[in-house]
């Protein structure tokens, strides 16, 4: 016999209006009830009735997108733009789940699979867990990561610690030993995945190779933002033997690095290279030069994917590996 609300409520120690809430909005649940709430529709493996029936039917005719804070970096507004482009036409729906707290990655990881009425989920840089992973399989919910790896999940992706190498190794072809970094990872909340530091990794790796070390700030960044990359940049500008090329962990903040250069009076290329990473829409109008990592074809490619799931009721771990590509333009 299946489970109902009423058994998720008494299990859980809250009223039936509760479990209500924290299955149609969870973040009005104080986190601990919602805790308690998620544990009971787990153990019971509940499926609201009316979600039931609409699975059956195939009626809800929507994508879900879960993105963190993706108003903040135009590489996931480029990456939403190929997904939109790869459903007109299709009769589908996008509906955009914006991510600021690890609350909501929980709560939304939770509810989604069986009460938001989806026919499939898209999942932007965000690092899931083995149980987040395997509700999503378990209640039959579609779903493709990007920029994203789980080994239960198909992902559409890029090897970041490779595009720290091949930067690296751009650089020094262009004749450069005093090699900067400007990144901002190691704050960024735990629930997202850093490109930037995974990029870091493989840059650092290549410049050693060669017998090199990276000149880094004096100081750890705050924020991943252009102007925490401005104060960075000037940092590192400033030294007694300044870089004479600096590589930014996405585009965002090699415009700081840019900024900082000019405050500097330092010329770009001639005093100073700047490269960027992602081949945002705005660096080719500042001659920006950078490493292309096809943001909107990666949505395009999850996006038929997932539809390929959702039409043929498959599932699949397979991965696609979008290449990387240096882009050079007046900054270096």
């Amino acid at each position: 016999m299946s489970s109902t609300i009423y058994d998720v409520a008494s299990r859980a120690g809250v009223s039936i209006a509760t479990v209500s809430r924290a299955l149609n909005a969870p973040q009005t649940v104080h986190p601990a009830t919602l805790q308690r709430i998620q544990e009971a529709i787990d153990a019971l493996g509940f499926v609201p009735k009316a979600e039931a029936s609409a699975r059956a039917r195939r009626i809800h005719r929507q994508i879900g997108v879960l993105a963190p804070f993706f108003m903040h970096y135009p590489s996931f507004t480029q990456r939403l733009r190929g997904v939109s482009s790869a459903l007109l036409d299709t009769g589908f729906e996008l509906v955009v789940y914006n991510v600021e707290t690890p609350e909501h990655v929980r709560s939304y990881l939770h509810t989604l699979p069986i009460t938001r009425r989806l026919d499939g989920l898209l999942i932007i840089s965000l690092m899931l867990s083995d149980e987040e992973a395997a509700r999503l399989v378990q209640h039959g919910l579609p779903t493709v990561l990007i920029e994203g790896s789980h080994p239960s999940l198909p992902a559409v992706e890029i090897d970041n610690v490779e595009g720290g190498e091949i930067a690296a190794e751009y650089l020094l072809t262009k004749g450069h030993r005093r090699i900067g970094f400007v990144g901002g990872d190691r704050q960024l909340p735990g629930y997202a995945i850093g490109t930037s530091a995974l990029r870091f990794r493989g840059f650092v790796k290549t410049l050693e190779r060669h017998g090199l070390t990276p000149i880094l700030p004096s100081f750890t960044p705050q924020t991943a933002s252009h102007e925490e990359a401005r104060r960075q940049a000037l940092d590192l500008l400033q030294q007694p033997a300044p870089p004479t090329a600096i590589f930014a962990g996405n585009d965002t903040l090699a415009l700081g690095v840019l900024k900082a250069a000019r405050e500097s009076g330092m010329r770009v290329p001639e005093d100073v290279a700047v490269l960027g990473f992602d081949d945002a829409d705005f660096a080719d109008y500042i001659g920006l030069s950078t490493i292309s990592q096809s943001l909107e074809e990666s949505g395009r490619l999850a996006v038929e994917m997932l539809l390929s799931m959702i039409s043929e009721s498959l599932r699949t771990n397979r991965r696609i590996r979008l290449p990387l590509q240096v882009v050079e333009r007046d900054t270096t």
